[in-house]
């Protein structure tokens, strides 16, 4: 099951390492923020898209593959 796609998943892991990076550099614990995007990124699986019924693309690449 994934909710994610492929464009929504490398912005994810971009945005994730991005802000570690910059809590790296700053020495600030808020750069642990980073690991939320990074993880839903790459499992591809965002617990806030359920509730809302938000589905970015998955389903619909594994489709047009199989086409």
């Amino acid at each position: 099951m994934c909710n994610e796609g492929k464009i929504d998943r490398i912005v994810r892991v971009v945005l994730g390492l991005a802000i570690i990076g910059w809590g790296v550099a700053a020495q600030n614990w808020w750069g642990a923020v980073g690991l939320v995007p990074l993880l839903t990124g790459a499992v591809g699986i965002c617990p806030l898209y359920i509730p809302f019924g938000i589905d970015t693309g998955c389903h619909k690449e594994k489709e047009s593959e199989n086409s």
